[in-house]
Parts: structure tokens; sequence; C-alpha cells
């Protein structure tokens, strides 16, 4: 496997991505731009959730694009209190970024089968990758040159064939654990928790102020879910976000979208960047069948219908 990494003329100024092929005996079937976790202010191209994910995948047959968005500036979980200010990264740069690779990606091929690029992403790169799969729908159903999403040198607006979240949080606030999750939250040890208010000071600092996002591309939980692409969400087992990942799957099957909910047995969260517990090899088998077997995914069904703009008088 010759991994390559490049620098792409992105949205934001120079965009850093690493590119997986599949090895040289092994089948290309299926194409991924994936973003790791970190609570948007941490984590790289390097850690286990990006690099250990790719190559795996990219054995079994999934060409994979690892994208090194940009980093929100630190802000101290544990300080509920801390002080959200404007400026330095924030919504919507990563998430413009993770728009601008998927659509480079779809666009150069990299050897991938057409139609098969996916879009996934660890925690809060399962934010990214959801508020962008929203943003890709809601751009491929806009009128001629009113795109919103940046364009990467193509006329074409593609949409992912399908959509992988592991530990994804999806909303602003957390929602309420079912009363199995909240016994399982309550003997999390030290460091392993993440209250209601923690999540809610990482979210305000990825935004950038506390006065809600405004923007179903920054939290998709809620919001209008209809016509996106079959989405597959790996939750860990022990893990307060689960809570998001578990309501976000119902907003999915309401909306009439395609769903495959897994928790994987045993499993703190952020389980994908110990390549060492099994937890991690399952989900990543899970991942891989997902991508891979043909006739798994699901479909695409309608796009939400546009209401008609009002008529002048």
């Amino acid at each position: 496997m010759t991994i390559t990494d490049r620098v792409l003329d992105g949205p934001h100024g120079n965009l850093p991505v690493r590119l997986y092929p599949v090895p040289d005996g092994v089948t290309c079937v299926a194409g991924l731009v994936w973003a790791h976790g970190g609570g948007f202010m941490h984590g790289d191209l390097d850690m286990a959730e990006a690099d250990h994910v790719a190559r795996t995948l990219a054995g079994r047959g999934v060409a994979v694009v690892s994208v090194d968005y940009r980093l929100c500036p630190e802000v101290d979980r544990d300080d509920v209190d801390a002080p959200v200010e404007a400026g330095g990264v924030r919504f919507p740069v990563a998430h413009d970024e993770l728009a601008f690779v998927f659509r480079w990606a779809v666009e150069t091929g990299l050897g991938v089968p057409s139609g098969t690029w996916s879009l996934g992403g660890a925690s809060a790169g399962g934010n990214l990758a959801a508020g962008v799969s929203l943003r890709l729908r809601d751009d491929a159903t806009e009128p001629a040159g009113t795109t919103s999403v940046p364009p990467s040198g193509t006329a074409e607006r593609p949409t992912p064939r399908s959509v992988v979240l592991a530990y994804p949080v999806l909303h602003e606030a957390l929602p309420t654990p079912s009363p199995e999750l909240a016994e399982k939250i309550a003997a999390l040890p030290e460091g392993r928790d993440f209250p209601p208010d923690v999540v809610r000071t990482m979210n305000a600092n990825y935004l950038g102020h506390r006065r809600g996002s405004g923007s179903p591309y920054a939290f998709p939980g809620g919001a209008d879910l209809r016509g996106l692409p079959p989405t597959m969400i790996v939750n860990s087992d022990h893990d307060a976000l689960r809570s998001s990942g578990e309501a976000y799957a119902a907003e999915l099957a309401a909306a009439g979208t395609d769903v495959h909910l897994v928790r994987e047995d045993g499993t703190f969260h952020g389980h994908l960047n110990d390549p060492e517990h099994p937890g991690c090899a399952r989900s990543l088998a899970r991942m891989a069948a997902w991508l891979t077997v043909d006739g798994l995914v699901g479909t695409t069904h309608e796009p939400p219908i546009r209401p008609e703009p009002p008529r002048s008088s």
C-alpha cells in the first residue's frame, strides 16, 4: 500500500489530505472520505482513529481519503463556564473543508468505481460528516447558480452513496439517555464521561459563541433528514454520546431514511482509537462490510420537496 500525502487548495487555504489506495492484489470496490474526531479541537492524520481506520478499510477494498481539517482553539472541556469567544477556526470552516474534499474525491476518482464514494467520521468528525451530507443533499436540489457548497472545479453536485458515523455528536445539547444508558453513564470511570455541560461547552467552542448554531449543518440532529443517504451509526456501548447517535438514528428512520444502528458491546467512547480492543476490530469489520458488500447499503430516497417561492401579487 502506497500512502500519499497531498495538500489541496481548499476553501480556507491549504488543506492536507492523506490518500490510502487499496493494496496490490485487492480489488477497489468503494471509496470513503473520512474525518477523525477530537472534540473539534484535537486530532490529526496519525491518530489511530484516522490512520488505523484508513489502513484497515483500504486492506478490505475501500480507498480512503483522510482529511486534516482545521481545528478550533482549545478550551478546557471540564470548565463548563469557560469563556467562548469569536475568532480563530469556527463553524463552518471544518465543515466547508470536508464538503470540499468529498467533491474533490468524486471528481478526481482516484481509481474508485463511480457512484461508490461514501462519507464518514468519528465523534466530532461524525458531526462533520452528518452535517456535510445534509448540506450536499440541499446543494443537489438547489437551482443552478445557487449552490452553497464551495465548488472543487466541477459543475456536478455529487452526494454520498452512504454515510458512516462512529459514536458521533449530532445534537447541540445531548438528548436524554435511556435508563439503560443512564445507568452505564453513572458507572463511567473518571475521564470517560461527557456530562451535558461539558458537551455544551465543546459545541459552543466549535461555534465560537453560546447563542446556538442557527444552522442544521452545524448540528443536524433534529433537522429535516428526508432524502439523506443510507446511514450506518456505530455507537460505543459505555458512552454518554450514545444518546445522540441513538436519537439521530430514530430521527433518520422517522424521516424515511435507511439507517443501520449498532452498539459495540463493551466499548467506551473513541474505541476506534484503541486498535488492541476487540471492539475496534468488530466495528471496522462492520464498516468494511457496509461499504463493500453488494446490496447491504439501502437506497437514497426522495429528497424533501422544496416549497414554491411566493408569487408576487
